[in-house]
């Protein structure tokens, strides 16, 4: 139960800083994802069950806010928090390279899928122009903004995990 309140809070607290706090501070009108960031990060480090959840709840958000489809988002970050899941039998805490990197990826992928599906769908076939100013700049930024956000998820999923093996010591 804390745990599924401990991701609630965090996959609120990050939507609502995204959608406000860092539209006031975009450059250029680009804004870093932070979902894609705590759905990356959960999924590899509790695995792929876990990410997919987490991916689900993070995309109804921006699917219920501010997509003109509902399930599309939802899609994508379900999709990103499995496939980052399926790195969780190689999670160590202390690394911080691979978690960037897929991080990287994942915002790519996102990037990528909303290209073909939002705009390419529609005949907008300039991927150049698209891929340097909003895909690029977006990853560079949600990757500034990770190196801050991903340890502090780090530290609640070792809260969380203490507890548990607290508990099950006392058990014992």
């Amino acid at each position: 139960m804390k745990r599924f309140i401990t991701y609630t809070f965090l996959i609120i607290f990050c939507f609502l800083l995204q959608t406000t706090v860092f539209h006031r501070i975009s450059f250029g009108g680009i804004v870093p994802n932070l979902l894609i960031v705590v759905t990356a990060s959960l999924g590899f480090m509790r695995g792929d069950r876990t990410g997919l959840v987490v991916g689900l709840f993070c995309g109804l958000l921006i699917d219920i806010f501010f997509g003109d489809v509902i399930g599309l988002y939802a899609m994508i970050y379900m999709y990103l928090g499995y496939l980052n899941g399926k790195f969780s039998g190689i999670f160590y805490p202390e690394d911080l390279k691979l978690p960037l990197i897929l991080i990287l990826f994942s915002n790519l992928f996102y990037g990528l899928f909303t290209y073909l599906l939002l705009f390419m769908m529609r005949s907008r076939f300039n991927f150049e122009f698209y891929f340097k100013n909003v895909i690029f700049p977006e990853i560079i930024y949600t990757l500034l903004v990770a190196l801050v956000l991903y340890p502090l998820i780090l530290f609640f999923n070792y809260l969380l995990e203490g507890q548990r093996f607290k508990r099950t010591e006392e058990d014992v």
